[in-house]
């Protein structure tokens, strides 16, 4: 889990008790992607956008579950409003997605299965989250990680990580 990933200076912050049931649609979200990663950001309690991995279906390398969330939400909200925001998504964010998520403001990070988890199955940059945050002083972000862990490792059994 994250503890694993833990950089200096960097902590892991708790559960909340509505993490599992906003990680449950982020995998709800996850199923409709070309891979099993899907996001969803919520603000003030509720959903306010949703986003799933679409990297084959767009031809686009970028398009990963957080950066079509970040997308759907920038298209109908002002995105100074990330700053308040909570993103859950089923796959620690990769570095692409983690330096989004830092430009973007975004308040918390929570996220399924770690980099660490996903390796052995799929393709991954092994930069975790919290490297990422260590070396962006202008973010107090807080990451959560290994909440529905279990459900969301099941989803990449099988899975070829050719085109993340």
């Amino acid at each position: 889990m994250c503890e694993n990933n833990r950089q200096e200076g960097a902590e892991n912050s708790p559960q909340r008790a509505e993490d599992e049931s906003f990680m449950r649609e982020a995998l709800t979200e996850a199923a409709c992607g070309d891979l099993p990663f899907g996001a969803v950001i919520v603000s003030n309690g509720a959903i306010v956008a949703r986003g799933h991995n679409q990297g084959v279906r767009l031809n686009d390398p970028t398009a990963h579950g957080e950066m079509m969330a970040i997308r759907d939400f920038i298209s109908r909200h002002p995105a100074e409003h990330l700053q308040s925001a909570t993103i859950y998504t089923t796959g620690e964010p990769c570095p692409m997605c983690m330096g989004a998520l830092v430009w973007c403001g975004v308040r918390r990070v929570v996220f399924a299965a770690s980099i660490e988890d996903l390796s052995p199955l799929i393709g991954q940059i092994m930069t975790p989250s919290h490297a990422i945050l260590a070396a962006a002083p202008l973010s107090d972000m807080e990451i959560t990680g290994g909440v529905l862990r279990a459900e969301a490792l099941k989803s990449f059994i099988g899975v070829d990580g050719s085109s993340i």
